[in-house]
């Protein structure tokens, strides 16, 4: 090996191509990206022009340090193409992420032991399955093939050992009383609009620890200090306002507690339908409607569940979609349906690039690889 080449890391001579490879080897050693992989493959590993050893070699070196540096110009093309493809993913990941506008805290319940057999309410704990004054039959004609769609969400979500996700909210403190608790509730699914789970609950710990997940406290303190505390939760500045006027009302209203139905919940600032059912549930144990977002909302649109009243076209929002799928969903999957869902959108039936080859419903589903076709197409037509 050449001296010149120790200087280089190990990560970047071990893709250096000293010997040929076979077309198998070859494969194996490609980049993923989105352009075709030939077309890269050439572009990394093959010497181009700019790489002609008569015009980038200064006249009278050996063979030898012509061949080194032509190595060096490989791997540094090499990375300029990863730095390219991470930051392409990096961009996707990013609209993604403003698609994705509310995520919650989990109950992670390994089911890793359970067969593929297993059926579909099975699936969930039994207190999930258990709603407050509610029947398990549906009030209209279901979607044909339904169950066998669930199903086969469930089997995706927990293959490979993969958990079950039951919302929850975090209590830290068993010892604390019910009605602190059901305010942090309260405060802690307010701020979780527009925010990462993992930045929502670094901001509720945070309140936690200066004592500022009661109503009392949080009216004595200033929205400035408050906004300090939750950042960077979306628009911070905003549900630090929301904050000081919930607690306000609650204190006001309901002696340090949360409102007990879905209409006075609403009246409250910031508060829209999601949080309210997300609230009814977490709070008081009481599933009042389904919790729709941004991936309830899309996947029930993809697999045909819901509709506009009146019409076949899809639904064009979340509470359009919420109301349309409680008319044929058995009432005892109203809570675990949002979670599932929530999974499933995540992992298989994104919002970009749904992986429609991946889904073992596709043949069940009216939108598989539509969308990919249609974003291909628009590849192609546009202009160079």
């Amino acid at each position: 090996m050449p001296p010149s080449l120790f200087l280089l890391p190990r990560s970047l001579l071990a893709r250096i191509p000293f010997l040929p490879l076979s077309s198998r080897a070859r494969a194996l050693t490609m980049p993923v990206t989105r352009r075709p992989s030939r077309s890269l493959a050439s572009e990394a590993r093959s010497p181009d022009s700019k790489l002609d050893p008569g015009t980038e070699c200064p006249g009278g070196v050996s063979d030898r340090e012509k061949r080194a540096h032509l190595r060096k110009k490989r791997v540094k093309r090499i990375v300029e193409i990863d730095e390219k493809r991470a930051k392409e993913e990096a961009a996707d990941r990013k609209v993604c992420d403003l698609i994705d506008i509310e995520d919650f805290a989990y109950d992670k319940v390994n089911l890793s032991a359970i067969s593929n057999d297993v059926n579909l309410d099975s699936s969930f704990p039994a207190s999930k399955r258990k709603s407050t004054h509610l029947t398990d039959e549906p009030k209209a004609d279901a979607p044909a093939n339904w169950e066998e769609v669930l199903d086969g969400i469930r089997k995706m979500r927990f293959a490979d050992g993969a958990p079950v996700e039951t919302m929850r909210h975090e209590k830290s403190a068993s010892l604390v009383p019910p009605k602190e608790q059901r305010f942090a509730v309260l405060i802690s699914s307010l701020l979780s609009s527009q925010t990462k789970g993992a930045v929502t609950n670094g901001a509720v710990q945070r309140l936690s620890e200066k004592g500022l997940l009661d109503a009392d406290a949080i009216v004595r303190t200033d929205e400035a200090t408050l906004a300090s505390l939750i950042y960077p939760v979306g628009f911070y500045l905003r549900k630090a306002h929301h904050m000081k006027k919930v607690a306000e009302i609650c204190l006001e209203k309901y002696g340090g507690d949360i409102p007990s139905s879905i209409n006075e919940l609403l009246a409250l600032p910031g508060v829209g339908p999601k949080i309210a059912y997300l609230v009814m549930i977490m709070g008081w144990n009481n599933v009042q409607g389904i919790c729709v977002d941004t991936h309830v909302h899309r996947i029930c649109n993809r697999l045909g569940w819901v509709s506009r009243p009146g019409t076949r076209q899809k639904t064009s929002n979340p509470e359009q979609t919420r109301v349309s799928l409680e008319t044929w969903l058995p009432k005892d999957l109203w809570d675990p349906i949002n979670p599932l869902l929530v999974g499933f959108g995540r992992s298989v039936c994104t919002a970009l690039r749904p992986r429609c080859g991946t889904c073992i419903i596709n043949h069940l589903c009216p939108s598989a690889f539509k969308e990919a076709r249609s974003s291909s197409s628009k590849a192609k037509r546009s202009p160079n």
